[in-house]
Formats: C-alpha cells, structure tokens, sequence
C-alpha cells in the first residue's frame, strides 16, 4: 500500500527539528504495540528482550553509518549537549587544563560550563567578528599541559561550520580532539583519527530531544573525577552499555528508525550530497539577492543552518507571516542574533528548500 501524498509543512527548526514523515509513521503505527509484543515501546523495561533487541540494532546500525572504529565506544546518555560541557571535564580535564576553540554561542557555553571544573583557555577566538569566520588551526595557542581541546564542529546560531576537522598532532598536540557536533551529526563523514571524543544532542539529525550521543576511544575512559556523578562516568556508563539508568527508551528506538531510514537513503555519503545540493541552492540564491544577506565567509559556511537577514529589517513581520501561510515554519532566527535561520538537517529535502527560495524570491519581488 503507498503511503498518502504529504501535505505537512516544511519545518526549519534548529531543534527540536523536523522528522523523516517515513520514520513518523512507522514510531505511529508502533506505538500501541511493538511487534506483537502487547506493549508499546515507551512501555517495556530496558532490560527485556524486547528493548534490548531495539537497542543493539540501533547502535550496530549507528556504528555502520558513522564508521566508528572498533576502539570507540557508543554512549548513549541524557542530559543534552549542554549537560555534555559538564561531563567532558569531569571525565578527561583530570582536574588540570583544557584548551577551548570559541567560534560561537554554543563553544562559548562550553568554555563556562568547564571552567567549573577545571582551567579552562581560549585557544582562539572569533567574537571580534562577530562569528562570521573560523580561526586558522596553526594559530591556536595550544597549552603543552591541555587534557584535552575542546571545538564545536557546527555552531547551530552563527552558522559556521569546520569543513575538515583539526590535526591535532600536526599542530604539536598530544591532546585528545572533543568535538561537539550535535547539529551537524550524520550529515558528513567524521574522521575518527583525528577526533577522541565526539558528542552531540539527537534532535537535529537523529532523533528526538531525551537521548544524547557520545563517542568515545576507549583510552579515554576511566578517568573521571572523584565528584563526577556515577551516572555520567563514561566508564560506568559505557561498561553497563548504557543501560546504568534507566535509559531514554523510545527516544533510542526513535533514533534507531532514523538511523535506517539514513542507511535506506543510501548512508552518509549520500546524505552528504544532498545536503550539499540544498545549502548550495539557498546560499546561492542568497548571495546574489538585493535583499537577503549571508555574512558568514563563505569558507566556513554551515550547511545545516543557515541565517540570514534581510537588508530592511521593518520587513521581518511581514517575511515571516507570508512564510508561514505557505507553510514554511520557524525560520526566525535566534534571539540572540536576530534575522532569519534556516536550519536544513538530513530530514528536509530539497524540495522544502526550493519552495523557502521560490517564497524568498516571490518576497522579494513584491517588496521592490
């Protein structure tokens, strides 16, 4: 039987952000009963056969998309990447240094959450420009005695992104790479040699809000402080395969659909084609309109989120209501930087991001 044509909106949102309709349909037709158990998934114990059938194909399943080494271990925890930037220092700062890359609102939190609980430096900056650039790895003041080096990959609300990640090594550091990539996670390939840890909330590309990714190198474990909560000691957590708490169940089994329907879609690499294909197709756009503007250097730019701002900001109201009565939803930009955002995750297809043109371009046209 072929599934009904759709007619939901085309939802931008940072995150919480929009769902495959497949992967939707599927957690619908589950929810009362999952395989004939008699229960639905929000309903089982972590520890039955049931969930802990659902939990290993997710991580085998999420293992085979990233291509995560056999010495990296899978956590999956809670808490969201903001609880993150207190469990990296409690589990690899040891209580000395860590050194922070800040290139926006989310690295910038980072930096504060661990100062609680360790030296934390600045290794480089791009406050001065407002976050519209990213600092040339061989200028970053790495200290000799850092734990470890601390980026976020993908800044949600400036819309910068790295478009490689750092050799560490090159740059004369034996400190393990942290790497924050909530927003940006399994749209691109990772380069696990140069990276020690890697986390990153599900509800942009993974699934929803309640379940938070970290991967880890084994070496890396076991290494918590004293104060560090047993829940979030990735060695407690990682040698109870995630199961030390109650885990977040259906925000795990949600996730696992995703992770099949990315490998339907034909795995990472194809995903990071089309996300060229729609970032290319809105930044063009942008980039050659008199009345939008990207100010992000187009080296860094974001192909998950993109902001914008249009050049008569009295316009906002007026752009934001004709979007919505077409159907395009939550394309206000963050509160702290104003303008527009257009959060373009795995999940929205090009056919979403060609009728945000089609309305921008129309907008545009009847303002002149």
């Amino acid at each position: 039987m072929t599934a009904p044509a759709s007619t939901r909106p085309y939802n931008f949102s940072a995150g919480p952000a929009a769902f495959p309709e497949e992967v939707l349909r599927l957690a619908a037709a589950d929810m009362l009963d999952w395989h004939g158990s008699g229960m639905g998934v929000m309903e089982m114990s972590h520890r039955g056969k049931e969930f802990i059938s659902i939990y290993e194909q997710a991580e085998a399943d999420l293992r085979e998309l990233l291509a995560v080494p056999a010495h990296f271990r899978i956590l999956f925890m809670q808490g969201g990447g903001l609880a993150e930037n207190a469990i990296v220092p409690l589990n690899l700062s040891r209580g000395t240094a860590a050194d922070f890359v800040i290139t926006g609102s989310w690295s910038q939190k980072s930096l504060k959450e661990a100062r609680k609980y360790c030296t934390a430096r600045v290794a480089a900056s791009t406050e001065a420009d407002g976050h519209t650039t990213l600092p040339d790895p061989a200028g970053w003041q790495l200290g000799s005695d850092a734990a470890y080096v601390h980026i976020c990959t993908n800044e949600t609300i400036h819309g910068v992104e790295f478009q490689a990640l750092p050799d560490l090594k090159a740059l004369g550091s034996k400190a393990p790479l942290v790497i924050d990539f909530s927003s940006h996670v399994a749209s691109r390939p990772v380069d696990w040699s140069r990276v020690g840890l890697a986390f990153g909330g599900a509800q942009k590309n993974l699934g929803p809000a309640g379940v938070t990714l970290v991967v880890v190198r084994e070496d890396l474990l076991g290494h918590a402080l004293p104060a560090c909560p047993s829940a979030f000691d990735y060695r407690i957590v990682a040698d109870n395969h995630s199961m030390y708490n109650t885990p977040p169940t259906w925000a795990i089994y949600i996730a696992g659909l995703t992770f099949q329907w990315l490998k339907k879609q034909g795995g990472i690499a194809a995903m990071e084609q089309r996300n060229i294909a729609k970032a290319t197709l809105l930044y063009d756009f942008i980039d050659h309109s008199q009345l939008y503007v990207n100010k992000v250097a187009p080296g860094c730019r974001s192909r998950m989120n993109v902001p914008f701002f249009l050049r008569d900001e009295s316009r906002n109201d007026a752009f934001l209501a004709g979007a919505k009565n077409r159907g395009l939803l939550q394309l206000k930009g963050h509160k702290s930087v104003g303008g527009m955002r257009a959060s373009i995750y795995n999940a929205m297809p090009i056919a979403g991001v060609q009728a945000l043109v089609d309305y921008m371009q129309e907008f545009e046209r009847t303002q002149s």
